[in-house]
């Protein structure tokens, strides 16, 4: 995927389009192309977080990671969701892990760099924050009402 079409893309897309064209110029250049094999961990609950993701086409889990067993699945991220908010809050670790359910493509975004823009622009890293708090609402629901339905006794208020 060319700048430029990365750039037409988060124009477009819908957490990103209220963004200005100096924003996005930004995250273009802090773009790549990442390829992710069916199977796959992207990354584990705990390891160092310093991207998020667009999916461009394929599915993710988002998974709690078992002590014995196997992971609870939280959500299946498909095309165009974005991935990955633990680059942006301390302590900078993964919440939780996730998995290729198929052959995907991402579009990685450096955290790290971003990070550092953000000190310095705090306006940038506001309207950032404010798109980021809406993701990390819906995603910890999501684990919650998993959460429940998986580990709530029949009968238990």
């Amino acid at each position: 995927m060319s700048n430029q079409s990365t750039a037409e893309y988060l124009s477009s897309h819908e957490f990103f389009s209220e963004l200005n064209d100096d924003i996005l110029k930004f995250l273009c250049e802090c773009s790549s192309i990442r390829e992710i094999k069916k199977g796959e961990i992207l990354f584990r609950q705990g390891e160092k977080a310093d991207k998020f993701y667009v999916i461009r086409k394929g599915f993710i889990s988002i998974q709690i990671p078992a002590i014995m067993g196997p992971a609870l699945e939280i959500e299946t991220l498909g095309r165009n969701d974005v991935l990955g908010w633990s680059w942006m809050i301390l302590p900078y670790k993964w919440h939780f892990q996730t998995r290729a359910e198929e052959d995907s493509e991402l579009l990685a975004f450096d955290g790290a760099a971003i990070l550092i823009r953000c000190e310095q622009d705090p306006k940038f890293g506001y309207e950032l924050l404010k798109k980021f708090a809406g993701l990390m609402s819906v995603r910890l629901n999501a684990a919650r009402q998993k959460m429940m339905e998986e580990w709530n006794p029949t009968g238990f208020a």
